[in-house]
């Protein structure tokens, strides 16, 4: 039997300077930390984040009547009449408090945020005695009403769903090396949407079909994965690396099977919001609110996204090029666990990119350090399309992706941040200041 230990990485000390101040951005950073911890698979990292921030916004919402209230209209959300002084409460410590108590019950690993916790409380050990009480009171409160409605989202029923098997048929989706691991979150589909109607709502385009003939309009999509690899540039193999975003990742060592942990797709974007906000110098309310539309964004596009990955599920590009092209060819990348079409990184990064160009503006640029501490590089792009648009196609060239699976993954989750716009209201580019 393979042995299988998980690589640690030192966090740099750009890192831990992030450490010192509390922000929004700093307590999601703490989630994403505990999930890297968790190695916690994309879907569900974008329910934690979820249900975590919203916490945050729920009780913001609570003390400030200019937050747009769109929460209300969820699908069977809880009515929160919890009697407070606001002038006895201090917003911010209220917020953060919410956000990591939420993550610590919902979260594998969660216990592992209420040092966090301690850390905030000592940040804000200026305020009166009543004022800290009264504020992480106020906080807790609001975390049970979140977290028994995160209950009742078939979260807990996954595991009592008929148990996936890979379809036979050559055209269908099959474990792929180096350890062969089980299909990821087939059930996905099954959890409750915030602002989708259903994970059906928005449907990919009809992918190509399946065929062995080389004149063929598959066989042509795996030739250009195939080829694309052989000709690779060091800025696309970068690309490549920098996008990879796959907490599945294996090498083997000897007799030893060694995970390497990387941060979700959805913990990249994540990152992304916290560094544009930073950059743009926002208050507490538009961090907030801003953060909540992102996390919100990526749980309902993974759930259209998983949706159709299942229903279509088609063959992975290393299993065509490896039985009909090329036996010996191995991708750049490790193939993720689960089926091809369309791509998640696709949908999540456009619908994200869609959503945060709304609020910012077409041409906002920003210097992505977001995993940096993980050895990466920075980059720098002049726009949220211009980082979606290298995500997406940094799937072809690490050779996971069908051009496909990518270009109509894109106009899914264009398709999915326009109706989370619409449905927001976001009319404007922010709330009032």
């Amino acid at each position: 039997m393979k042995r299988i230990c998980f690589l640690l990485l030192v966090l740099s000390q750009t890192t831990i300077a992030q450490r010192k101040l509390p922000s929004v951005q700093q307590t999601v950073w703490d989630l994403t930390e505990v999930m890297y911890h968790d190695v916690v698979n994309p879907p569900a990292a974008a329910r934690f984040y979820a249900y975590s921030i919203l916490t945050g916004y729920e009780i913001l919402s609570q003390l400030d009547n200019d937050l747009p209230l769109f929460q209300r209209n969820f699908k069977n959300y809880p009515s929160i009449n919890i009697p407070f002084n606001s002038q006895g409460i201090n917003r911010e410590l209220a917020v953060l408090y919410g956000i990591l108590e939420t993550g610590k019950s919902i979260i594998p690993s969660g216990y592992l945020l209420e040092e966090k916790e301690n850390d905030l409380v000592r940040a804000f050990s200026k305020l009166p005695k009543a004022e800290m009480d009264s504020s992480i009171s106020f906080a807790k409160k609001i975390t049970q009403y979140i977290i028994q409605y995160s209950r009742t989202d078939g979260y807990f029923k996954l595991s009592t769903l008929a148990r996936y098997k890979p379809l036979d048929g050559e055209q269908y989706w099959q474990p792929t090396p180096p350890d062969y691991m089980a299909a990821v979150e087939p059930n996905w589909k099954t959890i409750r949407t915030f602002f989708l109607d259903s994970s059906n709502q928005c449907i990919p385009k009809t992918m190509e079909a399946f065929s062995k003939e080389k004149t063929s309009s598959f066989y042509q999509l795996a030739n250009e994965v195939y080829t694309t690899s052989k000709t690779l540039t060091p800025e696309q193999s970068l690309i490549a690396n920098f996008w990879d975003c796959n907490p599945f990742a294996v090498q083997f060592q000897g007799h030893m099977s060694v995970g390497l942990k990387k941060i979700s797709p959805g913990g990249h974007w994540m990152g992304i919001t916290g560094i544009a906000c930073e950059q743009a110098g926002l208050d507490l309310k538009n961090t907030l609110l801003i953060h909540t539309l992102i996390a919100l964004t990526l749980h309902d596009s993974f759930i259209c996204c998983w949706n159709a990955k299942y229903k279509t599920n088609r063959i992975r590009p290393e299993t065509v090029i490896n039985k009909y092209i090329d036996e010996k060819w191995q991708p750049l990348l490790q193939t993720p666990p689960f089926p091809e079409y369309p791509s998640g990184h696709s949908v999540i990064s456009t619908s994200s990119a869609e959503v945060l160009t709304q609020f910012f503006g077409d041409h906002f640029a920003f210097r992505d350090t977001v995993e940096t501490y993980l050895g990466l590089p920075s980059r720098n792009f002049s726009s949220f399309y211009e980082a979606a648009a290298e995500a997406r196609i940094s799937r072809l060239y690490g050779g996971i992706h069908f051009r496909d699976a990518i270009e109509n993954g894109a106009i899914t989750g264009a398709e999915i941040g326009k109706l989370i716009i619409d449905r927001t209201e976001m009319k404007t580019s922010r709330t009032r200041q």
